[in-house]
């Protein structure tokens, strides 16, 4: 029979053991519905936000620890947390209905990972993501390196557009509509950084800031330029670049895209992040008024970050290799496709509906299914994964655009870079007309997405699935 001696003993060596990584989680990740001020002369409108704010909370942790997050979901649908652009363990990924079932409304979910790389990440919903995204759930995940670079500043600009009706408020009333989803996705009205409209952030002649820039649109492409700074280009997705770019045009972000930008003050007055739109005079997102010297002059060369633990090299011989060719769309001519296992042929654009009965179906036939895209013929998640490749494998993935629109392809869980060169990234825009090769190591094991980051796109259709053994 043991003895309280040994009772004792076997207690002190329970607590001197490390603590599992079932710990209690850091932080309470809360979505509600609440109300927010979106700047200018506008009321404030209903949104749903994580902790109450619109854009949620910035959550900061350190390369090679980990997030715990307990996410509780007081909103009026089920929901769920995608850890966008980190290479995650497959049943935090977030995904409802193909990593772990949507938590309902009441319900709450334990998300703890381990973060390999150091960047500028983002979290949002991944169920009804069109909708919930577009009320304003979205925040910050940004993973510090070890030996951070020496800037004054590390600023986060969260940039999105919000769909407001003709009262100021979030256009509930266009949710869901064929049009957005069939066209180019749900484009907002009404642009803000940070959830404000054209906020003033205070800066100093000669400081060195650090811009991490999140396009957190549903489908809005953000063709940004920067006047008052000079610096560089320093990561694309969380990803440093190997070499710091001068930053001399202007900066595309698709959506769910970022960039980090290392950059000196050099405006006497006021800098600008501006949105440039073709025939139009540039837009200004966010105003940098200077007042004082943060030093006499700038501060010297603008190093590259540290690379994150990706491959160095491809194995582009021996890949497996699959091809999702997107189609459909308005103006998007014939698409021949499944849903589920049936097949359909959608006359895309003209509006001609085709005989009942006959299998073939017109546009008015897919939209009454809530469909208007396919990838690889198939509309929506199909039943068996596009390809399915063993850990270590490498993968190639063609992407031809055959559609009229452009679409931002999201993989999940891992990072590629196109097979001609570049920099590796988790979101790709291809534009209409265009193709995109793109490849990766299947270093995950398990299931995981790949995605028109138009949420609208994805939810019409244009989303698959690949498996990792």
């Amino acid at each position: 029979m043991p003895t309280r001696r040994h009772l004792l003993a076997a207690t002190a060596g329970l607590l001197a053991a490390p603590v599992p990584s079932f710990a209690a989680p850091a932080r309470v990740l809360r979505a509600a519905p609440g109300t927010a001020s979106l700047g200018g002369d506008l009321p404030e409108t209903d949104v749903w936000a994580y902790d109450g704010t619109a854009p949620g909370p910035v959550l900061r942790a350190k390369q090679g620890g980990r997030l715990r997050v307990r996410f509780e979901n007081a909103l009026p649908q089920p929901s769920s947390v995608h850890w966008h652009g980190i290479r995650i363990d497959n049943a935090m990924d977030g995904v409802s209905g193909l990593t772990q079932p949507p938590v309902a409304p009441g319900e709450s979910f334990d998300y703890d990972f381990h973060l390999p790389d150091a960047g500028t990440y983002w979290y949002h919903p991944h169920n009804r993501s069109w909708e919930q995204l577009a009320r304003g759930l979205s925040g910050a995940l940004i993973v510090e390196e070890a030996d951070p670079p020496q800037v004054d500043r590390d600023l986060v600009l969260v940039i999105d557009d919000w769909r407001l009706d003709e009262d100021g408020r979030i256009d509930e009333a266009s949710f869901g509509a064929m049009m957005d989803w069939s066209h180019a996705g749900r484009r907002g009205n009404w642009p803000t950084v940070n959830g404000r409209y054209r906020p003033e952030l205070p800066v100093k002649r000669n400081e060195r800031l650090r811009l991490r820039l999140i396009n957190t649109a549903n489908a809005t492409i953000m063709a940004l330029s920067l006047t008052g700074f000079d610096g560089r280009l320093v990561a694309l997705d969380g990803q440093p670049l190997a070499e710091a770019e001068p930053i001399t045009d202007i900066l595309t972000l698709a959506p769910a895209q970022r960039a980090d930008l290392i950059v000196d003050v050099t405006a006497e007055e006021s800098a600008r992040l501006d949105w440039i739109t073709p025939g139009a005079d540039p837009y200004p997102f966010a105003l940098f008024p200077v007042s004082g010297e943060a030093r006499d002059e700038p501060l010297g060369e603008i190093a590259p970050l540290s690379a994150n633990p990706l491959p160095t090299k491809l194995a582009l011989d021996n890949a497996l290799r699959a091809r999702l060719t997107m189609a459909g769309g308005a103006m998007g001519g014939a698409m021949d496709a499944y849903i589920g296992r049936h097949p359909m042929t959608a006359m895309m654009g003209n509006g001609k509906g085709i005989p009942a009965g006959t299998g073939r179906l017109g546009i008015r036939d897919l939209a009454d299914h809530g469909f208007a895209w396919s990838l690889a013929r198939i509309s929506g998640m199909p039943a068996d994964p596009v390809i399915t490749a063993k850990r270590g494998e490498t993968v190639v993935i063609s992407m031809p655009n055959d559609t009229a629109w452009p679409h931002a392809m999201h993989v999940h869980g891992h990072h590629f870079r196109e097979t001609k060169g570049g920099p590796w990234r988790d979101t790709i825009l291809i534009e209409r007309g265009e193709k995109a090769e793109i490849a990766f190591v299947a270093g995950n094991s398990g299931d995981w997405m790949i995605h028109c980051h138009m949420l609208e796109h994805q939810a019409a259709g244009m989303g698959t699935w690949f498996r990792v053994t």
